[in-house]
């Protein structure tokens, strides 16, 4: 069927508005069909970059960003969130001590004082130019120099204290005929301890017969008891290794400890003729320095040789000097009996002269711990009546050095349980006789 326009039904300008209608139609009908195809969100978006700034200055108004440390570099690249440094450690802090009034202060019952001072401990014989003790001198009358410098006194008493000594004696047959008067000296020193006192008694030959008859005790019974087992032996005698390892278990015993007032001594026995001993005469005196340890000793020296050589020094004399040297240098005494009957009166004079002293305390000038030795002198003022007043005590101590211990050159070796025997140590050391 065909289908004719006659341009004289239908004008042209007719015929173009009727084309433009039908674009605009088919137009409308087409867009929605594409949108949806594409995501179907038809609503309106922006993309300037002044609607994004303003988008994230809003966000960080929102929350605070953290401290922000780059991560990475380069394209792609984030910045990773970092915390920062973490505050300060809260320390307590202490409330201040209130300075004590010294005025004010008191000690109660059962309580300490502890001072903190190197307290140096003397203890001090006075006597008059007949070797008598002298009593009730006043601490102002007494001056102690340390190498010669000043000192001042910090503690000053003369109260009875209880006495740890020991009993050294040399049972070599050099003492073969004197050796029961000796026990029965030794036993009035005995008889005359009194309350808190302690005693041991060693015996000693050579340097391998050492030996502790009785340790520390304060039973009497059990002291007479070891006096009775003495006996006389054969040997090199070793008198300097006898002392010193005596003179270390008297100073050793109990040390520290509350009761650390003791008066320390040792009595020793012996004819001071030293034979074979391990230790050096020079290292025994250094270690009697290093201890608190008054020495009184009964030298029988009268069967030992007086004649001497040319360059060498007699048996007896040696012996003399030995013995007086261990009685001055620590403030002890000497005595050298003509016979026997002069024990009793000798047992009596180092009983009355452990009794009878003084106790004086100095906190030395110097402090440095160099491990030097410190010569130390007690000056005492005559009496009203210008009699001449002694004051005897050690002659110098050693200033340990700084955290070190009592401990000679060589290790000691140490008074062990009774009736056993110590042998000094590496006898290879020892000097040839």
């Amino acid at each position: 069927m065909k289908v004719c326009f006659s341009s004289r039904l239908f004008p042209v300008r007719t015929i173009t508005i009727l084309t433009l209608a039908g674009a605009i139609c088919f137009a409308l009908a087409v867009i929605p069909l594409v949108g949806n195809a594409q995501g179907g969100d038809s609503r309106p978006r922006r993309t300037d970059s002044t609607s994004s700034q303003a988008s994230q200055q809003a966000q960080q108004t929102q929350q605070p960003a953290p401290t922000q440390t780059p991560a990475q570099t380069g394209p792609g690249s984030k910045i990773a969130p970092q915390l920062g440094a973490p505050p300060p450690v809260p320390r307590l802090k202490p409330k201040p001590t209130p300075t004590p009034d010294p005025a004010g202060a008191e000690i109660g019952e059962g309580e300490r004082l502890i001072f903190n001072a190197e307290l140096v401990t003397l203890h001090v014989r006075v006597i008059d130019r007949n070797n008598r003790p002298i009593g009730n001198v006043p601490k102002d009358e007494f001056r102690i120099y340390e190498d010669g410098i000043p000192q001042q006194i910090f503690s000053f008493s003369q109260e009875e204290v209880p006495v740890t000594y020991g009993l050294a004696v040399d049972t070599s047959g050099s003492l073969r005929t004197q050796l029961t008067q000796v026990i029965d000296a030794a036993k009035s020193i005995i008889n005359s301890n009194k309350r808190g006192d302690e005693t041991f008694l060693e015996r000693f030959i050579s340097s391998d017969k050492i030996e502790t008859v009785q340790d520390f005790t304060s039973n009497k019974d059990a002291l007479m008891d070891g006096l009775d087992t003495l006996y006389v032996e054969g040997g090199q005698t070793a008198v300097i290794d006898g002392v010193y390892l005596a003179a270390e278990h008297v100073g050793e015993y109990r040390k520290g400890s509350d009761d650390d007032r003791r008066r320390r001594a040792l009595i020793v026995v012996t004819d001071g003729e030293d034979r074979n001993s391990f230790y050096p005469e020079a290292q025994l005196f250094q270690r009697l320095r290093e201890e608190d340890v008054q020495i009184y000793v009964i030298g029988f020296v009268n069967e030992l040789d007086a004649e001497k050589g040319f360059i060498r020094k007699s048996p007896r004399e040696k012996a003399v000097n030995l013995i007086n040297r261990l009685a001055s240098e620590t403030g002890g005494r000497a005595f050298f009996p003509q016979s026997i009957s002069e024990l009793p009166e000798i047992a009596n004079s180092i009983v009355r002269d452990m009794r009878t002293q003084y106790v004086i305390s100095y906190d030395p000038t110097n402090k440095a711990h160099d491990g030097t030795v410190r010569s130390i002198k007690v000056a005492v003022a005559d009496a009203p009546g210008h009699e001449k007043r002694i004051a005897l005590t050690r002659t110098a101590r050693t200033a340990l050095r700084e955290g070190a211990t009592v401990s000679p050159s060589r290790t000691p070796a140490k008074p062990v349980n009774a009736n056993t025997s110590r042998q000094p140590a590496a006898n290879g050391a020892r000097k040839s006789p």
